[in-house]
């Protein structure tokens, strides 16, 4: 684990809190050539929280399979010195990557003396870790000693007392979530200045053409949006990278009733170019990030039902989204998936209002358009996805910023031929225990796909809710 390592690479020897091994079972594997220790309570937790279907049970179930492939065939006398990490290949259950470390993995064995102030407060496990850590760290025949764990309050009680203490960096995807992907390319005017002599354009099929050359078009990504002067006179989406030049196209302009979307126009560049993505079949995934009242759902839903009612592309659009309790039992609430589901779609519902208001059609119509929308948007739980498949089919998946990159893969591979995936999230909400802007699933799709020619990504900036709701973002 690079991020865990000093700058001269000496040696270390890290000991694990349980919560580590729970957000990450492969970490046993990711800290390179150093050595781990494992206290004897962290299998007791283990063990505690194996039993279920939720997702932290998954992974404390694989971790404990980890643990049990490393011991099988191991002496107690090997186990004592240490069992060599470099002779075990641990497979990551999604990517089934192998994982091969360097270093020793140390299981306590004997009673260790706590030395930490007998009035310290806190659970009887965390304290037992802390006085672990630091019967280690006073051991001269060690190497620095470092304790990892995802917990804040007990990295904060770890410090109070003098301890190293780190959290666990391996699946931070960026070093600062301002350095994320934004999808959009802006450039001032004298970009023509260098390259007016290397575009050539054509249209074709109604649609307009640039290929430009230069070795500064050469770092576009694929359907990177890329405005030009100040008053955006030029937007184009890049279609293709090639050793002659860059191929972009001319965005599409969804400001006007006319160019609507289910009838919803585009208020700002951002959700025009967001619309520009979702009207775009060839584009398999598409990833929109924004504060509250941007607009990501109505785009998303306006998109998913002008392309599964009018153009007929997908055959239906299915919702979902990352509660906060994901992954856990759905509850004993009566009524279906998607009656259960209900409370947690009210974002669902209040955009459904704006796309069918029309007060021209009366109750009757009113009525007869949501249940004709009722056959053709579906509400889907997490935790019924593993091992679906889904054909044609136009699925949305909102709060995504709650979700691990694990959780991410899983939902993703889901998709079957035909079928376009869009993530919405605000990824400066994010209610998951042990997750950051920087490690969030969302985050790392967005990283991950970036250079995939079938996909893309809009970051809206632009809340378009009220006046209201946009001060108070502004100021609260």
């Amino acid at each position: 684990m690079m991020e865990n390592e000093n700058s001269d690479n000496e040696k270390r020897l890290f000991v694990l809190d349980t919560n580590v091994l729970i957000h990450d079972p492969s970490s046993l594997f990711r800290f390179s050539e150093h050595d781990l220790f494992l206290p004897m309570v962290v299998l007791e937790e283990l063990d505690n929280n194996k039993k279920g279907h939720s997702e932290v049970a998954r992974n404390a179930r694989q971790a404990s399979r980890f643990l049990d492939d490393l011991t099988s065939c191991s002496t107690p006398e090997e186990i004592k010195n240490g069992l060599d990490l470099n002779l075990r290949i641990g497979i990551d259950d999604d990517s089934e990557e192998a994982l091969i470390a360097g270093g020793k993995l140390f299981l306590q064995t004997t009673h260790i003396s706590t030395e930490i102030p007998v009035t310290l407060p806190g659970q009887k496990n965390d304290n037992d870790i802390l006085g672990i850590t630091v019967a280690l760290q006073s051991d001269p025949n060690l190497p620095p000693v470092s304790l990892i764990s995802k917990d804040i309050n007990l990295r904060i009680k770890a410090a109070a007392i003098g301890i190293q203490v780190e959290d666990y960096n391996n699946d931070q995807v960026l070093e600062d979530v301002n350095l994320l992907y934004s999808g959009v390319l802006k450039l001032d005017n004298n970009f023509w200045d260098l390259h007016d002599k290397e575009v050539d354009s054509w249209t074709e099929e109604g649609h307009t053409y640039h290929k430009i050359s230069g070795n500064e078009v050469k770092k576009w990504q694929p359907n990177q949006i890329v405005s030009i002067g100040e008053d955006s006179s030029f937007e184009s989406i890049v279609r293709e990278n090639t050793e002659e030049g860059v191929i972009v196209e001319q965005v599409r302009q969804f400001y006007s009733e006319k160019q609507s979307v289910w009838g919803i126009s585009a208020r700002n560049p951002e959700q025009n170019y967001a619309l520009n993505l979702l009207m775009d079949p060839e584009i398999d995934f598409v990833s929109l990030v924004g504060q509250a009242g941007t607009g990501k759902t109505l785009l998303a839903l306006a998109a998913g039902l002008s392309q599964v009612m009018d153009e007929k592309i997908y055959q239906e659009i299915i919702m979902t989204r990352a509660t906060i309790s994901v992954g856990e039992d759905i509850g004993f609430l009566p009524g279906t998936e998607e009656e259960k589901m209900a409370p947690w779609m009210g974002a669902l519902m209040d955009n459904l209002e704006v796309l069918t208001h029309n007060e021209d059609a009366g109750e009757w119509g009113k009525q007869a358009t949501n249940d004709l929308l009722a056959t053709r948007i579906k509400i889907r739980s997490l935790n019924f996805m593993r091992g679906r498949t889904f054909l044609n089919r136009f699925i949305i998946l909102d709060e995504a910023q709650n979700l691990t990159s694990k959780q991410m893969k899983t939902l993703i591979t889901r998709a079957g031929p035909g079928t376009k995936i869009i993530c919405l999230g605000n990824i400066a909400q994010i209610d998951t225990p042990y997750l950051t802007e920087t490690t969030s699933g969302l985050t790392f799709v967005v990283d991950r796909f970036r250079k995939w020619e079938h996909s893309g990504h809009i970051t809206l900036r632009r809340g378009e809710r009220s006046r209201l709701a946009d001060f108070a973002a502004d100021v609260l």
